[in-house]
């Protein structure tokens, strides 16, 4: 009786932020999208445009190489920072997770100050090679900026996971004569695929939807919360903003749901 208690305890809340956050919106966003004549071809007519097409194209190859760079950096840092003690230490891990505290539009005006037209990289490559490197507006400064908010998720996750591994499987390569790159590639880093997966679909999700910064460096950018944002407040396309809410939640959603699943499929080859 009191395991079944606890178990409404925690089901009810879970429940509630579900169908608070995910029931309701899809409930009011799919009828809203389907407010015109077209139907449910709308979502035909519209994915058929160029414009959006290549938006959503555009918007989840950025995420997918945000995530993976990400990971990598971000995972190496965890990694060493984990295993390695050194004065200092600790105030640079709280340099690198200092940017979970700022907004998308705060990290959108750093880029901007880093590589934009008056920034501290066009100005360095002016002196050097006589004209300025702007990629602030870009594809590129919004992955700078991207980047530079998910590498602290993958940080903090990798280093709580890399601080309860069994370091036995470790020495044990070590002492069959395995190389320490042998040792991370092998051992350590199938280990690791779980907070990996976990911390990877976070980044994923966040990139995706991300709207703060994007909308702070959008000159000759076309990722869909910006193509979203413009049809609503521009246009008054209520229908097209509705449906391409929609679309984006679905594609996060596979993405997450496949990436899910292939993690599991890693730990099970893995045996984790």
């Amino acid at each position: 009786m009191r395991k079944k208690l606890l178990f409404v305890c925690f089901l009810v809340p879970a429940l509630t932020i579900f169908a608070a956050f995910f029931l309701l919106p899809v409930a009011l966003l799919v009828p809203q999208s389907l407010d015109t004549p077209e139907g449910w071809s709308i979502y035909g007519q519209v994915l058929a445009n160029p414009r959006y097409w290549s938006s959503l194209v555009d918007t989840v190859l950025l995420s997918l190489v945000v995530t993976f760079a990400a990971l990598i950096i971000g995972g190496m840092a965890a990694l060493f920072l984990e295993r390695n003690a050194f004065p200092g230490r600790d105030f640079l891990v709280g340099i690198l997770i200092l940017p979970l505290s700022f907004p998308g539009v705060v990290v959108g005006f750093m880029v901007i100050m880093l590589a934009g037209r008056q920034g501290l990289i066009g100005l360095a490559a002016n002196a050097i090679f006589g004209s300025r490197l702007v990629f602030a507006y870009s594809m590129a400064g919004l992955f700078a900026g991207y980047l530079y908010f998910s590498i602290p998720r993958v940080v903090t996750t990798v280093m709580a996971a890399a601080g309860k591994l069994d370091t036995t499987q470790e020495e044990a390569a070590r002492t069959l004569g395995a190389s320490p790159l042998r040792t991370l590639v092998d051992v350590t880093i199938p280990a690791l695929v779980p907070a990996l997966a976990s911390t990877g679909a976070i980044c994923f999700a966040t990139s995706i939807g991300a709207f703060g910064t994007a909308f702070t460096l959008a000159t000759e950018i076309n990722v869909l919360p910006i193509v979203i944002y413009t049809e609503f407040t521009l246009f008054a396309n209520f229908a097209t903003a509705t449906m391409l809410s929609v679309v984006l939640g679905v594609v996060t959603w596979l993405i997450l749901f496949f990436s899910k699943l292939l993690s599991g499929f890693q730990a099970s080859v893995s045996g984790i």
